[in-house]
């Protein structure tokens, strides 16, 4: 009998759980250890923060669905990394707490033969001074509860504006190396089309503010898509939407600090400037949890298991940009001093940057990290409880299910505007999600597989994987028919 232990139930944990216990045994346990009591579809959480869509048609409680399944549920954060177990015990083991009941605060022990560390990031809003949503005047759309009193404080805008006030919008990343400007870019265009519907665009100013060196870039080194037959770039694209729509953009910009309706950046070319707001949205930086280890000896052995997020089979020998390879990307997600703990989705620590890294003249770093959120978690969640369930019924540690982002393909369908009718969505698809300039030395990437397009039948797709991927979720039958 094997017990796995899954740390974290979003989206890549939740699917690393649902396959362990579709594929193994029951006489094999699967544990989740997680501090959040619901599951969350978080790409919709942009159309809760416009008032499209409410939390609970995008969660639902993890407890009964785990026990109907015959998971075993605790809901705990963890804290301490223990892979060679300690003086009492040779069997590896994570220290959490719990956050809920009657036992909350009470440290645990939970052993385990096999673990899967998806604890994703820390939304790490102290890494910008003020931004704290509900203060200061900005909100978040990263959870569902965020997202909800994000749509609170913006209902209050529109109403303010249809008594005549003028108000000033600004979205984007809130931190110099923020990431998932993907989900910043879907708000901004969900915002826009609110305004309208509402009949106060002419109301408001609309801003965009983001790290990337050109509006586009995603965090990917842009892209370059076909769209009806003509290759052409996500820069030129996203440009176009943000002139269609009147939204005004401020790049390569770092933002450092936020006070009551105005934030402060500053630029590649090291100028500081600030710019006013009356409602803002920006994605904080991410972050690991700030985990520890030690060894059965009780000596710290936290640089084996973490550098930031979870070290993984990846190459972070550091090295010019230059000589950065999709080599140097991950295949099994396995932690090369532990083989039985594995990192998948927005945990594993990425090797290096995919958008060139650039520095502000005043030395500070201005560039989004690499995304891994949404299908590459999933993908990857899957491939690493498929690599578990292998071994454990083979009985041994070969890892035959490989799958890097430098061979791996994805497709984003960013909503630019909730309506059966008016609603609009962005389709992107992209192989590979790093670009390999060496295979492909025209764009980095297939220009066959990476192309996009603009119009309501988007809209239509993310509103269908809406409801799909939470049938997934919800393991109802045939749950895995459906593709990550």
């Amino acid at each position: 009998m094997a017990k796995i232990v899954v740390l974290g139930a979003g989206i890549s944990g939740h699917t690393a759980i649902s396959y362990l216990r579709k594929n193994l045994s029951k006489e094999h346990e699967v544990v989740v250890v997680s501090p959040n009591s619901n599951y969350q579809w978080i790409p919709s959480n942009i159309w809760v923060g416009v008032g499209r869509m409410k939390p609970d048609q995008l969660i639902f409680p993890l407890a009964p669905l785990y026990k109907k399944k015959g998971i075993t549920y605790i809901q705990a954060k963890v804290t301490t990394f223990y892979p060679e177990g300690d003086n009492e015990t040779d069997k590896g083991f994570v220290s959490a707490e719990y956050v809920t009941g009657e036992q909350k605060g009470e440290t645990i022990k939970v052993d385990y033969d096999y673990l899967i560390n998806a604890t994703g990031p820390k939304l790490n809003f102290e890494a910008t001074e003020g931004l704290k949503p509900g203060t200061n005047k900005t909100a978040s759309v990263c959870t569902y509860d965020h997202a909800q009193h994000a749509w609170n404080d913006f209902e209050k805008l529109i109403t303010r504006m249809k008594n005549g006030v003028n108000v000033k919008i600004l979205i984007g990343t809130g931190h110099a190396k923020a990431t998932c400007q993907g989900a910043a870019f879907e708000y901004i265009m969900n915002v826009e089309q609110e305004l309208n519907r509402h009949k106060v665009r002419d109301k408001a100013t609309v801003t965009w503010i983001s790290n990337e060196y050109e509006v586009g870039d995603f965090g990917m080194d842009g892209l370059m898509v076909t769209m009806g037959g003509k290759l052409t770039t996500s820069q030129e694209l996203i440009e176009m939407v943000f002139e269609d729509r009147g939204i005004d953009i401020i790049k390569r910009a770092g933002v450092n600090k936020v006070e009551d309706g105005i934030v402060h950046y500053e630029t590649l070319n090291g100028e500081h400037k600030t710019e006013e707001f009356d409602f803002a949205m920006l994605i904080p930086a991410f972050s690991g949890h700030g985990f520890s280890a030690y060894d059965k000896n009780g000596d710290d052995i936290t640089q084996k298991l973490f550098n930031g997020f979870m070290i993984v089979d990846a190459d972070y020998t550091q090295k010019p940009y230059e000589e950065w390879t999709v080599q140097d990307w991950p295949e099994t997600y396995q932690n090369p001093s532990y083989k039985n703990i594995f990192a998948p989705g927005i945990a594993f620590a990425p090797p290096h940057g995919i958008s060139k890294p650039r520095k502000s003249t005043n030395g500070t770093p201005i560039f989004p990290t690499p995304p891994r959120t949404g299908m590459p978690s999933g993908i990857t969640a899957k491939l690493v409880a498929d690599n578990i369930v292998e071994m454990i019924k083979k009985g041994n540690d070969e890892l035959h299910h490989l799958g890097s982002m430098g061979n791996m393909g994805a497709a984003c369908i960013a909503s630019t505007g909730f309506g059966m009718l008016r609603g609009r969505g962005v389709t992107i698809t992209t192989n590979p999600i790093v670009p390999d300039y060496k295979k492909y030395p025209e764009t980095g990437r297939i220009n066959s597989k990476t192309i996009g397009d603009l119009g309501l039948a988007g809209h239509w797709v993310k509103l269908a994987l809406h409801y799909a991927f939470l049938y997934k979720a919800k393991m109802k039958p045939f749950w895995w028919l459906i593709p990550e």
